[in-house]
């Protein structure tokens, strides 16, 4: 990964509990917009992602309206410092400025950028604090901004999501034996347990241990690596999201419409 792409060093904070978030008067807190929809005529319904605080909902009041200062700053993509208020799960945005820093995600880049938003909007629980994972998001924009491999980086995100989220399983041992996995040996990975030697009649995506190993170190520069991890990846996630559909390429669709 070169210098350029990794983001500057956000200051660490003790990450605070739901119970003594909820009603708090916050701000300058570190932010994100994942998503965002109309509410009533001038207002905005935010899904945004925080560092201390993690993926949390604000309404926005007039941010439609012409003159709003809100209008050109809740962007995708753009590091925010945001303030909120709220006793409910639903906030009240008290302020949001744009900190920069950051290039902006262009053609793939931008497509990959939705992707990461709409896994955390369906991944990701409210109210619950993710700082390594709002960091590891930061680094993955701008690698993805400074056009480093896009199936590398999402792979290490997709990663990083699971075991943040504590449903990644260690794909260095072997579930049936505890044993080490073994580079040469072909197994399937069960979503709640981990790795296993593959049976005749699996339908889960068959991969090599070295594969998995590689997968461990975040090491994709073999072909084989990027393909079969591409695949687990899915079938991890698809279990994982419960069957519901990612729709990120019609989002960018849509985006472009507008």
């Amino acid at each position: 990964m070169s210098d350029a792409a990794v983001a500057e060093p956000v200051k660490r904070a003790r990450a605070p509990s739901r119970e003594r978030t909820v009603g708090t008067r916050v701000s300058d807190q570190p932010a994100f917009v994942l998503h965002s929809y109309p509410y009533k005529e001038t207002s905005l319904i935010i899904d945004m992602l925080t560092r201390d605080f993690g993926r949390v909902a604000v309404i926005a009041k007039g941010a439609k309206r012409p003159h709003s200062q809100l209008r050109g700053v809740l962007q995708t993509f753009q590091p925010l410092s945001a303030g909120f208020v709220g006793k409910n799960e639903l906030r009240t945005l008290t302020g949001a400025e744009w900190v920069g820093g950051m290039l902006p995600l262009e053609k793939t880049a931008l497509l990959c950028g939705f992707y990461l938003n709409e896994l955390l909007v369906k991944l990701l629980a409210r109210d619950d604090a993710h700082p390594a994972l709002f960091d590891h998001y930061v680094a993955t924009l701008n690698q993805l901004a400074h056009n480093e491999p896009a199936p590398i980086v999402l792979r290490k995100f997709e990663r990083a999501l699971l075991k943040e989220t504590g449903v990644a399983a260690d794909l260095t041992r072997c579930t049936a034996t505890r044993a080490r996995v073994q580079a040469d040996v072909v197994y399937v990975v069960d979503p709640e347990r981990g790795p296993r030697p593959e049976r005749a009649d699996d339908i889960a995506p068959r991969v090599s241990g070295k594969t998995l190993l590689d997968m461990e170190c975040e090491d994709y520069q073999d072909a084989a690596t990027q393909a079969q991890s591409k695949q687990l990846m899915r079938f991890l996630l698809a279990h994982h999201l419960g069957g519901a559909p990612l729709n990120t390429r019609q989002i960018l669709i849509d985006l472009l419409q507008l």
